[in-house]
């Protein structure tokens, strides 16, 4: 669950300026701020099976946007080479396996 909630954060944050108000508002007290779905339904004065479904929709647009636009996976590929490149530095790797990291950063956009 904790691995779906950071997935869900990460992709939120990539993608929420094309959700609706109302699907940015129930992904951000579901997963931001930590309510519950009856605290959620309370608040919006419709059934939790709403807010269930509108957040179920949300997720499933999220992972669509992610399938078409690679924002997130780029985001983590690029991560991994920093790092990489970062290790190679310290530890004096030569010069032709550091351009051949700093190759495929560029290679990602």
């Amino acid at each position: 669950m904790l691995e779906k909630t950071l997935r869900m954060n990460y992709l939120f944050d990539f993608y929420q300026s094309l959700l609706t108000t109302k699907q940015r508002k129930y992904m951000e007290l579901y997963y931001l701020d930590d309510w519950s779905l009856g605290e959620i339904a309370e608040e919006f004065e419709v059934s939790r099976q709403a807010v269930y479904d509108n957040i179920k929709r949300t997720e499933n647009m999220l992972e669509e946007y992610e399938k078409k636009l690679n924002l997130f996976s780029k985001f983590q590929e690029r991560t991994k080479l920093i790092e990489n490149l970062k290790t190679a530095i310290e530890k004096d790797v030569p010069n032709k396996d550091i351009l051949l990291i700093v190759d495929s950063l560029e290679r990602l956009d």
